[in-house]
């Protein structure tokens, strides 16, 4: 290339890559495969490092990985988060092994291979044993602090187990542990089905999920959507660390601290016996229930690590990566295969989903015959037709997407995609919301709605009802017993007698099971009605604020927003679910079908907290934050996740945030445990 040429090439991979970058790490909606992106990164860096009087002016490769957003306080971390070398060639490993080799004056080097985890990296703070701070990663100096999310990771102990064995190391006084948040697979598809009923666009796999759910303002939805944790790495440690010199010591101290750790580890002596590690790894990812893109390779003694050191040091921290360590990446499993047929699925909220039909395929150890195109406007974009080569890939090894159209092979007069506007289902034409992606079919009684708003509300996240699955509401429509929700508390046994060979006994079961759901709790029923936008979480504040399905009906705007954590979206989106007159008529139909919810157990009438919101933050010095919560409970009072004019108090402990600064800038009282005890009546 002529210097014109290799300028004009950077100029374009430094947008490229930028562009990416704000996709990947600040919006985690990316546009294209880890592979692609780290591609790109790759052929900058060689032609910066191969050009350097040509690529004058700031890198974007020195920019990537910058995950802070708005709406968090900054922290700085003690000692710098830096960012790891990947490779996806066994020749460059085999380079970083040489270095190593010639740098310390030894063949004889231990390494520890452990998976890389396809999550958000995260740094927490222990001080004095207990949890006081998690930070995100953000450049590499200072991240964005998401401690109130952190906590609400079930798994992830607020407090180190204190040592009890002399071969593991004293508590020190403070200390940071890297790891990574993520989600499981079925968590992962869990939601996404939720958004595509919601005509919401579907996340492109789990760690952009996860990484999305860490930076959502709203706790409570955090908690909902069940993140994960491992930790694996030191940060700073005061005083230095003793007891554990290695990183295999340092795993085993932290399973002795009661904290989850990765899932599989090696300790393996020289090159050779990595690699072997990093194969047994790539076919053992393929049955763990989350994400890995990889191996991460680490000298494992402490002392090797501080001679070697880090690349760019004396830089800023997103510059730096450790000499070290190095991520083999495996490459993402691809295949080529050509589109049959384009289908469209119906979901309850007649959101209608597009799907690839394929020639089946092997990928990744299955046979893929299917793959979601997720929306109109996604199929336009990428210019998905029938008959088209394309190329298939596991998005987040899960589920099968067209990541791209292999133009060049696409048969003479294939015709551009029109997407229905009819419901393929029923017929009715169908709408778009303003501002969404979704097409939806707005007929309630579109027979596919209907069977799939009977399955959502029998659902164990529903009404939980034992026996009525997916194929039993199939088998009571086709005879059609049921056309509506209100229909299953109508059904007798004389009416499914005929239905299975089980007969009396199998009709009977069900009858009685839909029966005792007469009495569901409230929140459940309000769940299963399927409104947008309500989940469990919301349900049961609903539940709580009214009580009864007829209250909830009457409810007003202004009503529904007074909620705490209700945004206007949310109650918009109720106050138009129940001014819809087919709506109103599912509800009463419920009542006059026998339905009658169980409202929540009522707050403590005259309780100290009767009526209040107190909102929590810090480290209390005797009481953990599920006790304080019991006792604020206790005392008729309400625990929200976050700061509002309608907050009552906020009860404040040790390295408290941005809540108490919020509470502060508000005017709301703060309370400390031993006022939060005075105000119980507690000495």
């Amino acid at each position: 290339m002529t210097p014109d040429e290799v300028q004009s090439r950077i100029a374009k991979l430094r947008a490229e890559v930028a562009y990416h970058d704000e996709r990947y790490h600040r919006q985690a909606r990316p546009e294209i495969s880890d592979f692609d992106y780290d591609r790109l990164k790759r052929e900058l860096a060689d032609l910066e490092a191969q050009f350097p009087q040509l690529a004058a002016g700031d890198s974007a490769t020195r920019r990537v990985g910058d995950d802070r957003t708005e709406g968090f306080v900054r922290v700085k971390h003690r000692l710098a988060m830096t960012t790891l070398d990947n490779t996806y060639d066994e020749a460059e490993l085999r380079e970083f092994h040489a270095r190593l080799v010639k740098a310390l004056g030894t063949p004889e080097l231990l390494y520890t291979v452990e998976p890389k985890i396809d999550g958000v990296a995260v740094s927490l703070t222990f001080e004095r044993g207990r949890l006081t701070r998690a930070v995100t990663r953000g450049d590499g100096e200072e991240g964005d602090d998401v401690t109130t999310n952190v906590r609400t990771i079930h798994g992830l102990p607020h407090a180190l187990k204190p040592a009890g064995d002399p071969l593991f190391a004293a508590m020190p006084d403070l200390i940071e542990i890297r790891g990574e948040i993520f989600l499981r697979d079925e968590e992962f598809q869990r939601i996404n089905r939720q958004q595509e009923e919601a005509g919401e666009a579907a996340y492109a796999n789990p760690r952009n999920l996860a990484a999305g759910t860490l930076k959502l303002l709203d706790p409570k939805l955090v908690a909902t959507r069940r993140l994960e944790i491992v930790l694996y790495g030191l940060g700073a440690c005061e005083p230095a660390p003793e007891g554990f010199d290695s990183q295999t010591s340092f795993h085993e101290q932290l399973k002795h601290w009661g904290l989850p750790v990765v899932a599989k580890f090696w300790t393996v002596s020289g090159i050779d016996a990595a690699w072997v590690a990093i194969q047994e790894l790539d076919v053992l990812r393929r049955s763990l229930p989350f994400g890995t893109d990889g191996a991460v390779v680490k000298l494992d003694s402490f002392a090797q690590q501080k001679v070697v050191g880090y690349r760019g040091e004396g830089q800023a921290a997103r510059k730096l990566s450790p000499r070290w360590a190095c991520a083999y990446k495996f490459a993402p499993d691809r295949a080529e295969t050509r589109v049959r047929a384009i289908t469209i699925q119906v979901g309850r909220t007649g959101a209608l989903t597009p799907v690839a039909e394929l020639e089946p395929v092997q990928l990744a150890g299955t046979t893929v015959k299917r793959a979601t195109l997720h929306n109109a406007d996604e199929i336009a974009r990428k210019d998905v037709r029938v008959g088209d080569a394309v190329l298939v890939e596991k998005a987040g090894e899960i589920i099968p997407a067209v990541v791209r159209v292999l133009v060049e092979k696409r048969p003479p007069h294939c015709e551009a995609y029109v997407f229905p506007d009819k419901c393929p289902v029923c017929g009715t034409p169908v709408v778009r919301i303003e501002g969404g992606v979704a097409w939806r079919c707005p007929n309630p009684e579109c027979p596919e709605k209907v069977r799939r708003k009977l399955e959502h509300f029998a659902s164990k996240a529903c009404m939980d009802i034992d026996g009525l699955g997916e194929e039993i509401v199939d088998l009571l429509l086709k005879h059609r017993l049921i056309r509506s929700i209100p229909d299953l508390f109508r059904l007798k046994v004389v009416d499914l007698l005929p239905l299975k060979k089980s007969g009396e006994v199998w009709a009977g079961n069900l009858v009685n099971a839909i029966a005792a759901r007469r009495t569901a709790d409230l929140w459940r029923v309000i769940h299963g009605l399927g409104i947008p936008q309500v989940g469990a979480a919301s349900a049961k504040d609903l539940a709580r604020r009214f009580r009864s399905l007829e209250a909830l009906a009457e409810a007003s705007l202004n009503d529904l927003v007074q909620i705490d954590g209700f945004g206007e979206k949310t109650a918009e989106a109720v106050r138009t679910w129940f001014n819809e007159p087919v709506n109103r008529a599912l509800v009463s139909e419920l009542l006059e079908a026998g339905l009658r919810p169980t409202p929540p157990p009522e707050a403590a009438a005259g309780g100290a907290l009767a009526g209040k919101t107190v909102v929590l933050t810090g480290t209390l010095p005797t009481l953990s934050r599920e006790e304080a919560t019991a006792k604020i409970e206790a005392a008729g009072g309400k625990v929200s996740g976050s700061v509002s004019r309608k907050t009552h108090y906020v009860l404040a402990g040790e390295d408290a945030g941005s809540k108490l600064e919020k509470a502060k800038t508000l005017g709301v009282p703060v309370l400390d445990e031993a006022g939060l005890k005075a105000l119980l009546g507690e000495t």
